[in-house]
């Protein structure tokens, strides 16, 4: 099986952006952390490699609480970098990028985390 085979899904990568903001009053500046509203990378192929143990559901009020840590696989080269916004483009669900690992200039892993509320059917 080839790499290209593997790669069975697409996601949206959004490199987190710092930037300096005043919180007026005559506070000083302080560093903002968010992310754009385009993804900076569109559709790049990938595999999501969910084991069912790496996804735990919390029965909370008022909705259960969803978190997961789930294997990323990208070609090499993809610029990814640590929490960085990872979406599924196939369910839309967004995750937190850990440190990327090349692996021998092959393909990355990536750790990717989820924790998240999720919805009532």
């Amino acid at each position: 099986m080839s790499l290209e085979n593997l790669l069975d899904h697409t996601c949206d990568i959004y490199h987190i952006r710092e930037e300096q903001e005043s919180p007026g009053y005559g506070l000083p500046t302080s560093p903002s952390f968010n992310y754009p509203p385009e993804p900076d990378l569109n559709a790049v192929p990938c595999h999501f490699g969910v084991r069912s143990q790496s996804v735990v559901v919390v029965q909370t009020e008022p909705a259960n609480l969803m978190q997961a840590s789930i294997k990323l696989t990208l070609p090499a080269g993809t610029d990814i970098r640590l929490n960085d916004k990872i979406v599924d483009c196939g369910t839309g669900l967004e995750y937190t990028a850990e440190q990327p690992r090349n692996i021998r200039n092959h393909h990355l892993f990536v750790q990717v985390k989820k924790k998240d509320g999720q919805e009532a059917l």
